[in-house]
């Protein structure tokens, strides 16, 4: 090959080259014209503008009277942008030892060397979002913090760049946090659980945005969205009566070593959660509230408080009478091949159907549910079905747990399902559900939904209100309800409930002992029986205002009868009630509901006042010899009940709403001081009711 040919080879594979390169050329930028023409077009209005999300507050969370029990509160961790367009070499050569003293100063976990070190290091790396220290600081920290060298030019020529994080804190402590709920991670992206995240929708407002365009070197502010703030949630609860409750049932926790309870109490009428507590044994002596809902989420086989249900099964069947008879025997009864007994050694023997109840005879009950029943136990079921027993609440709190209420033909189901259904086995309620049940029958047969929220307010306005929802309007009829209710006051005059009867107020309620199934070990696991001890009930009896249930679940020390462990916490926690707003309770929030043939229906007063008020109108008032004084009322189809008003003699009494006559009569009976300010009714009183009385203090009662 000549030399010619050679330097023509040579200059077409050079063309060739040239000719690829440009052809690789003219495609790029065809590409770059169409394909990707809007993602640089996108990178470079990054360049040239920056948008920065402005995170709303969230709202609060109160209790009734307005405390803050959850709340946001701000922190701050420190970013640099090394690289920021006002940070000049010069500015931050000269300033990084000032810097890094004042950092290792603030902190104080490594020298001034190591953060200037880091600095330099970060900005030689191109960081722009350098975390300066993992640790967040307060506000007021911040504005200390603010003033450091280079920190103070700002962001733009100091790289100073604090972000904001929203903690979740509750003011009094861990009192109700399990219903009151937590956030997930360190910012508020959602609730995760309790009414934090029933109501995250409310609370967590909307996020504003703030744009920012570069103009000849420097960042402009372009629009502004501004944040809407979350809106509070004003629940139902009573920080107060939350104390009491929780206070009671630990104490009653750690004597008998339980390994967790609940305590929940509730207004009749309403259905309104003023206290809900969940403890649960951390480790020996230590209970913790923080760890599961056990009130709204464990669904348990709950013993005998399930007698109510069967026995208003029975009487609105119209298969047994008060007053019939029951044999109990000896205290042991066979149904098919499975041995039934009472807690009673010897038995009960024959007994009421009253007394059968009142003395929680599992025998008694079983015997009237099988006898009546066995043929036809659907008749049973259904009855209970009706009283929306087998379905769950609805409570806007997730986690709900099932209603079991087996139905005959389930897989399940077998001979002695149906006598051991009626006392409470086979069978699964939350305490939550059994509340609410218990609730109806004082609330004259209407089942209502337990609310936790009053309402929605922003900025001290209320924006909306919730009110109470009827699931079941009567779960019965009157006629049985008024002989269930005089049940359930004989489980505490004379049943066994009398430990926590007292000649103050009348409570009306049910014991539980049940013992806990183990899963496939069946009652019975390594550690020997464990049993379930509960009180259910409702006070004042005659009026109720309040319903409460108490579960302890595994109780040790050999002592598990529910009128003595849950029993006790009961009649704490419904003292401690009564005597804050007794006068609350009788008088001035009741609402009488008048019936078709039940008038009229008046306040309490003293026997002679009302007796002169009755013989007046021409109304019949029931006149038994009282050795009260003070008296309430209680309207009856053509008559009205007067009943004894007992107003405590060791305790400063509520007197708000009454006349100065009345009021000053009722303090200085107890040996107070009594200075009148004003005309009208009391409207305030220096010292709170529920206060140990000093003889001979000074109380001063204000009138308008």
């Amino acid at each position: 090959m000549g030399i010619k040919q050679k330097i023509i080879y040579r200059l077409a594979a050079i063309y060739f080259v040239f000719g690829a390169l440009m052809l690789w050329i003219l495609f790029e930028v065809f590409s770059l014209k169409v394909f990707e023409a809007s993602k640089w077009e996108e990178k470079a209005r990054t360049l040239e503008s920056s948008s920065i999300v402005i995170e709303a507050n969230r709202g609060n969370i109160l209790d009734e009277k307005g405390q803050k029990i959850s709340l946001s509160v701000p922190s701050y961790r420190i970013y640099m942008d090394l690289h920021a367009h006002g940070l000049s070499s010069e500015l931050f050569n000269s300033k990084v030892d000032s810097l890094a003293l004042c950092l290792s100063r603030f902190f104080g976990d490594k020298s001034a060397n190591s953060y200037k070190r880091d600095l330099i290091k970060a900005r030689r790396d191109g960081a722009r979002y350098y975390l300066v220290h993992p640790r967040k600081i307060s506000y007021l920290e911040l504005q200390s913090v603010k003033e450091f060298p280079i920190f103070r030019q700002g962001r733009n020529s100091g790289g100073f760049i604090p972000r904001q994080y929203d903690e979740r804190r509750h003011p009094f402590g861990s009192l109700a946090s399990r219903t009151i709920g937590k956030l997930y991670g360190e910012k508020t992206k959602g609730g995760m659980i309790g009414l934090e995240r029933a109501y995250d929708n409310v609370l967590k407002g909307t996020n504003g945005i703030s744009t920012w365009k570069r103009i000849a070197g420097s960042w402009i502010p372009e629009e502004d969205v501004p944040p809407q703030d979350g809106k509070d949630l004003v629940t139902t609860l009573d920080i107060g009566l939350q104390d009491v409750a929780e206070q009671s049932l630990r104490n009653q926790l750690k004597m008998h070593d339980a390994d967790h309870g609940v305590a929940i109490l509730m207004e009749v009428e309403t259905g309104a959660v003023k206290a809900m507590v969940n403890l649960y044994r951390s480790k020996p002596g230590v209970y913790i509230e923080d760890h599961f809902n056990y009130a709204i989420g464990e669904a348990v086989e709950p013993g005998s408080t399930f007698k109510l249900a069967s026995i208003i099964a029975a009487l609105e069947d119209g298969v047994i009478r008060l007053t019939d008879t029951v044999d109990t025997g000896n205290g042991a009864y066979a149904f098919y091949d499975r041995i039934m007994r009472d807690s009673h050694r010897g038995g009960f023997g024959k007994i009421t159907v009253r007394e059968a109840f009142e003395k929680s005879s599992n025998i008694g009950i079983s015997r009237i549910v099988f006898e009546n029943y066995r043929n036809k136990p659907q008749r049973f079921v259904d009855r209970l079905y009706s009283m929306g027993l087998n379905e769950p609440l609805g409570v806007e709190i997730k986690g709900e747990g099932e209603p079991v209420i087996k139905y005959p033909g389930d897989q399940s189901w077998s001979g002695v399902t149906l006598p051991w259904m009626s006392i409470g086995y086979e069978v699964k309620l939350t305490p939550l559900q059994t509340l609410a049940f218990f609730n109806a029958v004082a609330n004259n047969g209407k089942l209502v939904r337990p609310m936790f929220v009053n309402g929605i307010s922003q900025h001290g306005e209320i924006l909306r209100e919730f009110d109470p929802v009827v699931l079941n309007p009567a779960i019965c009829s009157v006629a049985t309800l008024e002989k269930v209710q005089s049940l359930l006051e004989g489980v505490v005059e004379r049943g066994t409930a009398q430990n926590i009867r007292n000649d103050i107020y009348k409570i009306a309620g049910k014991t539980g002992t049940a013992q806990l199934a183990k899963g496939a070990s069946g009652y019975k696991g390594e550690g020997g029986v464990e049993y379930l001890a509960s009180f259910v009930g409702y006070f004042p009896a005659d009026r109720p205002m309040y319903s409460c249930i108490v579960a302890v679940n595994s109780p040790s020390n050999n002592v598990y009868y529910g009128n003595v462990v849950a029993g006790r916490v009961f009649r704490e926690i419904a003292d401690r009630v009564y005597a804050l707003s007794y006068n609350k309770l009788e008088d001035e929030f009741y609402v009488p509901r008048i019936e078709e043939g039940v008038y009229p229906w008046s306040k309490g007063g003293t026997v002679n006042d009302l007796s002169v008020i009755f013989d007046e109108i021409g109304f019949p008032a029931l006149k038994e010899e009282l050795n009260s004084e003070w008296v309430s009322t209680r309207a009856r189809e053509h008559t009205v009940e007067v009943i004894p008003k007992n107003i405590p003699s060791a305790i400063v009494p509520q007197v708000m709403g009454m006349g100065a006559k009345d009021a000053v009569a009722v303090l200085e009976n107890r040996g107070l001081k009594v200075a009148i300010s004003g005309f009208g009714k009391v409207v305030e009183q220096s010292i709170p009711a529920g206060k140990a009385i000093r003889k001979g203090e000074t109380i001063v009662i204000y009138l308008e």
